[in-house]
This record gives structure tokens, sequence and C-alpha cells, in this order.
């Protein structure tokens, strides 16, 4: 029997699960990539959905975070070309987007790995690119279906992104997001795990964010075209309000 689990204070659950769902396979996508600028709540409603509909959140700057903090040296071979460690970290703490060669092997293996274990899959984050977008779609397309692939756009303003990204926290222990709400402004600890709330650095500063936003306008959002001209459905929705209600309205998108 499974237990449902309700988020307090604003906590967002921790990413990289399977939950289980009530929803019967064949009423919903396969595949959802969720996109949208910085700070649109993409990794929120990814997680919302992958309870609600028994996907697994496969969320690209966790599998660079965590990538990150397992490994600063070295080098990784992809396609004949050396790409190291060290350089791409430092483009991520600057706000800038990795090498999309580097990201791209990541998001594949990882696809590849997930769909040999059967499991569904929403994205958050990915692609990034046009050149991740060309190589990670057809790999869905193959291993899923044209049909079974969904696309869901959060739209906020600059202005927006600027104020929930510079007003992010996450926990010191499992890296919970914590919403930024009135009634949890002054919360010091994870209502999940007990650990201290921390900002992420450079991640979250008004100027990296701005950074963020510039590089997210000229070389992620071409991919919105992209998706469309392969037949992929794209759904806008107004990433605003709060995150129950943006939930709600996916939801009535997806049916």
């Amino acid at each position: 029997m499974r237990n449902s689990k309700k988020i307090p204070n604003g906590a967002q659950p921790k990413a990289g699960r399977v939950a289980g769902g009530s929803e019967s396979k064949s009423q919903i996508p396969k595949v959802i990539i969720i996109m949208g600028p910085p700070g649109a709540g993409k990794g929120t409603q990814a997680e919302l959905l992958a309870e609600k509909l028994n996907l697994f959140h496969l969320e690209t700057s966790k599998i660079l975070e965590e990538k990150f903090r397992e490994k600063t040296k070295g080098e990784i071979l992809i396609e004949g070309e050396k790409y190291s460690f060290a350089k791409e970290k430092k483009l991520w703490e600057e706000g800038k987007l990795c090498s999309p060669q580097f990201v791209t092997y990541l998001i594949i293996e990882k696809i590849k790995e997930l769909n040999k274990s059967g499991k569904n899959l929403i994205l958050s984050g990915s692609p990034r690119t046009l050149y991740e977008a060309e190589r990670v779609i057809p790999v869905l397309e193959k291993l899923y279906g044209r049909k079974n692939i969904r696309c869901i756009f959060l739209d906020i303003s600059p202005e927006e992104t600027i104020f929930r990204n510079s007003h992010r926290r996450i926990c010191e222990l499992m890296r919970h997001p914590i919403l930024y709400l009135k009634e949890n402004e002054k919360l010091k600890r994870c209502p999940l795990d007990g650990s201290r709330l921390i900002k992420r650095g450079k991640l979250d500063k008004p100027e990296t964010i701005r950074v963020r936003l510039k590089e997210y306008k000229e070389r992620t959002y071409p991919v919105i075209e992209y998706l469309k001209k392969r037949k992929i459905k794209v759904e806008k929705i107004n990433g605003s309000p709060p995150p129950a209600i943006v939930f709600e309205n996916i939801l009535k998108k997806l049916k």
C-alpha cells in the first residue's frame, strides 16, 4: 500500500526517485520534458508529477551537482575530445552552461540506464541546448516513441526569475530545495531532515542569475522550436501562480 507524503513549509521532495501513482500508464505520456527559465519551478513541478504519475525524475542540475561533488579532477573522453571536470565545474559555478557534449553524454547514459530498468521519465533542465536536443530527443523517440513524449513550458518573467533564485535555499544534508514563502522566511532548518538551510553560493547571486538568463535565452529557448518541428506537443503554462495551481494546470493539459 502506497504512503502519501505531504510537503511541509515549502519543502520539496528529494529528486531522483520513483514514486507510486494511481493513474493508468495508458493515460499519461511515457516521457514529460519540463522547460522554462531559471527559477520557473521546473524541479518542483517535475517532483509533483513524478509522484502523481509514477515517473522517474531525471534532473540535469542534480546530475551535474552530484557529479561535481564526486569528481573535481580528471578528464572524460567524448567523441574524441577531452573534457575537464574542473573546467566544467567552473562554468557551472559562474552560471554558464556546461559544454553541451559533456552534459549530453551524462544525460544519454542515464536515460539508457533508466529505460533498461523499465522506468518512464520526467526531465527538468534537459535538453538545455540545440546540440543536446538533437542527440537526446532521437534517443527518447527510439526508446519510448515520439507520440509518448510531451513538453511543458513554464513561463515566468525575468524579474521573477531573479527574485526566486536570489531567495532560494536548500538544506545542507539532502539538498532539498525550500520554496520562498512569507510563512517560512525565518525558517532555519529543513522540515524534512532537520539540517541547516543554506544558499547555493555563487549560483544564486543576482549577477550570476542574469548570466543564466542570458544563456537561457540564447541557448535553451531555441530548443522549444526544435521540439515543435519534430511534432512533439509543447504546452505553455504560466509558472507565476503558487505551485499547487501550476500543478493543477499542468495536469489539465496532460489529460
